[in-house]
């Protein structure tokens, strides 16, 4: 054990010396919900890069040593162990996907390490408190619980739900059911779907043969844009409603000519959307970078804000102990007309909620 903790103080000294503060993510760089994990750490890197660029925190460049998980949580849990044990990362940041961050959730208690963003909105990462857990994010209940609120406003009561089968999908179910509650009517039917291989043949004509006007669709990427041209190809015009995790610019391309319509919930403001100090200030990077901001990039955009502003108020030579108080202090932080708040008591950070629409020209529409 004493060798473990001499080897363990070299390599964070060796960190040091360099001039380096490791932040660790796991998420699914490859697989069905790639795309969106592409633009939110590259909307992180606009940040990250732009604070390293003009000398880091306290002098220290931050690092964001990625690994892919395929977006599986056996995968995530033992990438994440190699993060913290082997590369002593600082933290962990931007980790894709509800079962992933719960898989991950013993190895945050074990080492005292943080996880910053974790990229769901996931309610067991809300309630309890977890002293490791800092969401920067609404949650998916609310998401789908607006959804269908949204819905029942539009006198839309034929309603399908369709749920993968994991701690995801179960949490977005909870959502929607308090929607269905509040508004006074039941779902029409309620779909249980494979997460990774969902059976459209059985699924599609569940949802036509009911006569469905609206399905609000709880899974991630592909899962819900091939079920979206299924639907469509067998003729069916019913709203489709999804959440959050979809809202990057990828998944409306793999919607292809099914885009146009679909419903998207938001937990950041639109990418145009320049009232908002966060949203002008992550377009100016994006632009130096020739490169379009999406939602989904804002949503790493504004982890990064949080990430670096822990890191700061941390101190020189930041410590996972330091860096979990450094966060329990920001309170009403002003990231650019959202104000991120964190207690002992409350790791929730953000609670914006809002839905756009796909338009014909495949932008976001709200």
């Amino acid at each position: 054990m004493k060798k473990q903790l001499v080897a363990l103080a070299a390599a964070v000294a060796c960190l040091c010396a360099h001039g380096q503060i490791l932040v660790g993510q796991t998420a699914g760089i490859t697989g069905i919900v790639a795309a969106g994990v592409k633009e939110t750490t590259q909307g992180a890197m606009l940040w990250i890069d732009s604070v390293n660029a003009k000398g880091g925190v306290h002098g220290q460049k931050i690092d964001l040593v990625s690994m892919d998980d395929k977006f599986d949580a056996k995968i995530a849990a033992e990438n994440a162990k190699v993060l913290i044990e082997q590369r002593n990362v600082t933290a962990l940041f931007l980790v894709r996907g509800t079962p992933h961050s719960v898989a991950i959730l013993p190895l945050l208690e074990t080492h005292g390490v943080p996880m910053i963003a974790p990229s769901t909105g996931a309610m067991v990462l809300h309630r309890p408190v977890n002293k490791y857990v800092f969401n920067v994010r609404a949650t998916y209940q609310r998401e789908a619980e607006k959804a269908v609120s949204h819905l029942h406003t539009l006198g839309i009561r034929r309603i399908a739900v369709v749920y993968a089968d994991d701690s995801f999908g179960t949490d977005g179910l909870e959502g929607a059911r308090k929607g269905f509650e509040k508004a006074g009517f039941e779902p029409l039917t309620v779909i249980k779907a494979d997460r990774l291989k969902p059976d459209y043949a059985k699924m599609i004509p569940e949802i036509t043969g009911k006569e469905a006007q609206a399905v609000v669709w709880i899974a991630s990427g592909n899962a819900v844009a091939d079920g979206v041209k299924a639907l469509r190809a067998a003729n069916s015009a019913a709203q489709v409603v999804t959440l959050s995790n979809n809202a990057s610019s990828g998944f409306v391309k793999s919607l292809g000519d099914s885009a146009r319509g679909v419903i998207v919930t938001q937990v950041f403001p639109a990418e145009r959307s320049i009232a908002y100090g966060l949203v002008k200030e992550a377009m100016g990077l994006a632009k130096e970078k020739n490169v379009e901001l999406s939602t989904a990039m804002l949503e790493g955009y504004a982890a990064a804000k949080v990430l670096v502003e822990g890191l700061r108020r941390a101190g020189p030579n930041p410590t996972r102990a330091k860096l979990i108080a450094a966060l329990e202090t920001l309170n009403k932080y002003d990231i650019g007309g959202l104000e991120v708040s964190f207690s002992s008591t409350d790791h929730t950070g953000l609670d914006f909620a809002d839905l756009s629409i796909i338009g014909s020209d495949g932008k976001f529409k709200r």
